[in-house]
């Protein structure tokens, strides 16, 4: 599964403003609202439900919120850059400021694993994480990954 498959240029927001980790779900849950037609307190719920289970601030600044619903035909992703890091409660106790979402359907058990792990390693290559930090708009972060997912398919 490539990122291109679940993401897309308008599902990315940055210099987003958030202090705490349940405002940036509420923002993330939003963002899966107006992706899927989802309400959004379904997903914020679901993205909840997940953090209290594990965090999913994975490290490098970088946390993973994900989750399954009904109602979905496929994997969505949104990307979202803060203004500032906050408090994730990150595996490596940094703050995070780049936030990946995920959302699958119920039944999506490998494109759901397929798409973190797709994450999972864009987060783990720092200069692509710098340049995710450093893009002007939306669209040189889109660039960024989609460049990371062209260079893995070659």
């Amino acid at each position: 599964m490539e990122i291109t498959d679940f993401l897309t240029v308008d599902r990315i927001e940055i210099d987003v403003r958030a202090t705490s980790k349940k405002q940036v779900l509420n923002v993330l849950a939003q963002m899966g609202e107006r992706a899927t037609g989802i309400n959004q307190c379904l997903i914020f719920d679901t993205l909840l439900f997940r953090e209290r289970l594990g965090t999913t601030g994975v490290g490098n600044q970088i946390a993973i919120p994900h989750g399954k619903l009904p109602g979905l035909d496929r994997v969505y992703g949104t990307l979202c850059r803060l203004e500032k890091p906050i408090d994730f409660d990150a595996i490596d106790d940094h703050p995070v400021d780049i936030l990946f979402m995920l959302l699958a359907p119920e039944e999506a058990g490998a494109d759901h694993l397929k798409a973190l792990a797709r994450i999972a390693r864009v987060s783990r290559d720092t200069t692509k994480c710098q340049m995710i930090r450093e893009a002007r708009n939306p669209i040189g972060i889109y660039e960024v990954l989609t460049a990371f997912t062209e260079s893995r398919a070659a």
